[in-house]
């Protein structure tokens, strides 16, 4: 069964304390339970983080601090609790977003082009080129990053869209559509994957690694 928090386990691995935090009871929970060595988990606001300045060598947010309501306090917050001459790592999403999410705002774009798609969040938007990103986390109080592109396929077992709230509801762009205009994606989608039982989706993101 894969990790709750596979990035805390990464770090685990390597010998070093790790303390994950999370604003859910429930994930802080999940990650307690797989005990995880060299792991501690708790239940913080990561823009407010109790925790002294300065204390942690690494600080990293994998998908997470893009998606605060004020993700530039995110920031600042992971600055101020790396010590100078450690390292903040963030990773974010181009501003299209993401395997699901990204798959679905092409089709809508196909068959619906006359109608806008929800704008992803502000720090996905914000951070999803170099220069934006580069710029605000210089802002935060990291030195200038150092800024990876990295693509992978994401994989849609194509069985799934026979359950499509599973594939596309936590999407805006799906919960606006009727239920004709779900079939005509639930169409367009399978046309996509031409037969084979999955459906890759290349999905981009960004890396940035900063020294404090």
């Amino acid at each position: 069964m894969p990790s709750p928090c596979p990035t805390a386990a990464a770090a685990a691995r390597t010998g070093a304390q790790v303390l994950a935090v999370d604003f859910a009871p429930g994930m802080v929970a999940r990650i307690a339970g797989a005990g995880l060595p060299n792991v501690a988990a708790r239940v913080m606001d990561g823009q407010a983080l109790a925790l002294p300045d300065g204390g942690f060598d690494a600080v990293f947010s994998i998908f997470g601090v893009i998606m605060f309501p004020d993700w530039r306090k995110g920031l600042a917050e992971m600055a101020r609790v790396t010590r100078p001459g450690g390292r903040g790592v963030v990773a974010t999403w181009q501003d299209q977003g993401a395997a699901t999410f990204l798959l679905l705002g092409a089709i809508r774009r196909r068959l619906f082009p006359e109608r806008e798609s929800r704008a992803m969040p502000d720090g996905v938007r914000a951070l999803g080129d170099p220069a934006g990103f580069t710029r605000e986390m210089v802002a935060a109080g990291y030195g200038t990053p150092r800024i990876d592109r990295v693509t992978f396929d994401y994989v849609l077992d194509v069985a799934l869209l026979d359950d499509p709230d599973t594939v596309f509801g936590l999407s805006p762009d799906w919960v606006d559509l009727s239920a004709d205009d779900r079939a005509a994606v639930i169409a367009e989608a399978r046309r996509m994957a031409g037969g084979r039982p999955v459906l890759p989706i290349p999905s981009t993101a960004l890396i940035s690694v900063a020294e404090r």
